[in-house]
């Protein structure tokens, strides 16, 4: 997905022909147009299916239709509405993008996620994105359970995630996330996996964590990084990718029968 014209040929017309409802759209996607998208996305990810031809305008419309509020393949639609197509040039429907995710194997997965810290430090260098993060920031790490509905869900199983300050038993998948932010800055995504519902905090969580501090520091987190986690994550690989990538961190102790004595 590309924008359909030059930035001094742009106008908006107020009538039911030319009707936009997500003008918001035009300033985000000549942002990441500007940085490059597209050629990430053809650079770092290969796939072999035919369905995953033309990954950069796929992966672009779904960018676009998350932006939108979509948070399901029919959502996707929201970027045909209208006059959107008098706006945006390449987008596809939905039935496309969705046949496209379903062909993504581990492997692009994992190129994608590469995009995504690289198109972050693109961003971080053209805009005011995290201010002061030179001097100190902050990585924060969570793991998060995510109810799914329906049997045949690859990896979904049963986890604890808290409704309402309880601990509740949840069917579905968890993810790890890690979140950059400054004393100035509000946060923002460095990074998630996505795991099995039976997975706990800490599986994957060392490697993880060292992919977010590389993101950090490539989107400009070059003094004090602190990174802070709950005592899921206090486990010896996760303190040790810490203090390997020169970050400092703030972990909670378990109190188990050897920290209480």
């Amino acid at each position: 997905m590309q924008l359909f014209h030059a930035p001094g040929k742009t106008h908006a017309s107020f009538d039911d022909e030319h009707l936009v409802a997500y003008a918001g759209l035009e300033p985000v996607m000549r942002l990441a147009e500007r940085c490059d998208l597209g050629g990430l996305v053809d650079e770092h990810v290969t796939i072999a299916d035919r369905l995953g031809v033309n990954a950069a305008a796929k992966i672009g419309s779904i960018v676009a239709g998350m932006a939108a509020g979509a948070d399901s393949i029919a959502d996707l639609d929201a970027l045909r509405h209208g006059g959107m197509d008098k706006l945006f040039d390449g987008i596809r429907a939905p039935s496309t993008l969705g046949s496209f995710l379903r062909c993504l194997k581990w492997g692009n997965v994992r190129q994608i996620e590469r995009v995504s810290r690289e198109l972050l430090a693109r961003l971080a260098k053209r805009t005011p994105l995290l201010p002061g993060a030179d001097t100190v920031a902050f990585l924060d790490v969570d793991s998060m359970q995510k109810r799914t509905y329906g049997y045949a869900k690859q990896g979904a199983g049963f986890g604890h995630t808290k409704i309402q300050g309880k601990s509740v038993l949840v069917r579905g998948l968890n993810v790890l996330a890690s979140t950059l932010s400054t004393p100035l800055a509000a946060p923002v995504v460095t990074g998630t996996r996505l795991r099995g519902g039976k997975a706990n905090s800490a599986r994957g969580a060392e490697s993880f964590v060292a992919e977010s501090i590389s993101a950090a520091r490539a989107a400009g987190a070059t003094g004090i990084l602190l990174v802070r986690g709950d005592s899921a994550f206090y486990a010896a690989g996760v303190i040790a990718a810490c203090r390997r990538a020169g970050a400092r961190f703030s972990v909670t102790a378990k109190m188990d029968p050897k920290i209480r004595q």
